[in-house]
This record gives structure tokens, C-alpha cells and sequence, in this order.
């Protein structure tokens, strides 16, 4: 492996393959990197061919050098300006709607305990439930 790459340079490369969890990059002859799904592309990529196919040259980013396993990881994403932040009020209409509940009348809301217990409290209800003759099953 060639020690001319170091991490943080950005080369160009060209796609040699693709698998489902990234693309190979070759960026000499003798020199092959992978970039993984996750530094594709700023946001969520389903399948890697979407974005990518073999003989593409692309920029890429050095993101580590493994000398001993012969490995270099590499980035397209860590060369591109990441998306610019969506306005509120787009982001605002993507958020999905809360559903609203039913109201309980207020006799069946005193009977029934709302809100978080802790597992203290409901054992010792569980350990009363249990001691109760009118919930033993004959």
C-alpha cells in the first residue's frame, strides 16, 4: 500500500465496484479505498447504485489509513457543502400530526391511575393483587 495518501487529503478516484454497503474507489493503480453507504451523500441512502455507478470518478476524502490491514476509508459526503437547513415553516408541515385522544369522564379518570409509576410502586400493587382472595383463580 502507498503511503502518498494521508488522512484529510481529498483525491480523485474512480468507482470500480459496488456493493450494498458501499463503493470501491480506486485512486491509483495500485491503491483501492472504500467509501461506505453512510459517507455517500448527506442524508439517508437506500441503495448505493442510486447515487453511484462503476467508472464514475468522483472526490473523495481520506478518512483513515490502515497500513497493517491495507484499508483506507474514504468520504464523498465529507467533500460536498452539506444541505442548507430547511425554513421552519417547511419543517413544521413534514412533523406528523399528533392524534387527539377521547376524554374520559371524570368518574372513570379517578379510577384509574394516570401517569408513570415505578416498578417499587407497582410491585407492591402486583404483591396486593396477588394476596386478594377475589382475584384468585379455583
Amino acid at each position: 500500500m502507498s503511503t502518498k495518501y494521508e488522512t484529510g487529503n481529498v483525491v480523485t478516484g474512480k468507482v470500480t465496484g459496488i456493493q450494498p454497503y458501499g463503493a470501491f474507489v480506486a485512486l491509483d493503480e495500485n491503491t483501492q479505498g472504500l467509501v461506505h453507504i453512510s459517507e455517500i451523500t448527506h442524508g439517508f441512502v437506500k441503495d448505493v447504485n442510486e447515487h453511484l455507478s462503476v467508472g464514475d470518478e468522483v472526490n473523495v476524502k481520506v478518512l483513515s489509513v490502515d497500513e497493517a490491514a491495507g484499508k483506507i476509508s474514504l468520504s464523498i459526503r465529507a467533500t460536498e457543502e452539506p444541505p442548507a437547513e430547511e425554513p421552519k415553516a417547511a419543517a413544521a408541515a413534514k412533523k406528523p400530526k399528533r392524534r387527539q385522544g377521547s376524554v374520559k369522564p371524570a368518574a372513570a379518570a379517578e379510577s384509574a391511575p394516570t401517569g408513570f409509576n415505578t416498578l417499587k410502586d407497582k410491585l407492591e400493587e402486583w404483591i396486593e393483587q396477588s394476596e386478594r382472595q377475589d382475584l384468585i383463580k379455583k
